[in-house]
């Protein structure tokens, strides 16, 4: 099971890797009461390009967490490794799942839209933004207990 949770989350850091290359610019405007047009308008469109116009090749990365909470409850259960690897891994991937299926997707469908004001595109952009940093901590916790569990 280690090695179909350790591929899981790998692939989930770099699905989250990728949207945080688009999300980090607006890093620089943090202090801005509004992030700049260009700035929404180049995430907004990305965010257009995953979420709507790359269906249904979107729903791999849904089908990946499934796949990684099911791999994460049998290794669990069949004690496939230590204690505390699933004690570590299985609120991490629930905190990270979570946070991506509660709002992150919707959030990003809803910029891609750019229907919003200015100031809500900002907010959600951010919103994203700070997500996606906690969302690939928690991936990363995931993978490193695992890696951490399979060397001990």
């Amino acid at each position: 099971m280690t090695e179909a949770v350790t591929a899981a989350a790998g692939f989930l850091i770099a699905v989250v890797w990728f949207d945080l290359m688009f999300d980090v610019q607006v890093f620089r405007h943090r202090r801005d009461e509004v992030v700049p047009e260009a700035v929404t308008g180049s995430i907004a469109a990305y965010y257009l390009r995953v979420t709507t116009d790359a269906s249904p090749m979107g729903r791999l990365v849904g089908l990946v967490m499934v796949a990684l909470l099911g791999a994460l409850i049998a290794q669990a259960a069949t004690e496939d490794a230590a204690l505390w690897v699933s004690i570590v891994s299985i609120p991490a991937a629930l905190l990270g799942i979570g946070l991506a299926g509660a709002r992150v997707f919707r959030n990003a469908v809803r910029l891609g839209k750019r229907e919003d004001l200015q100031a809500v595109q900002s907010d959600l952009a951010r919103g994203i933004f700070r997500d996606h940093v906690i969302c690939i901590a928690a991936m990363i916790t995931v993978l490193a207990a695992q890696l951490a569990g399979a060397w001990a």
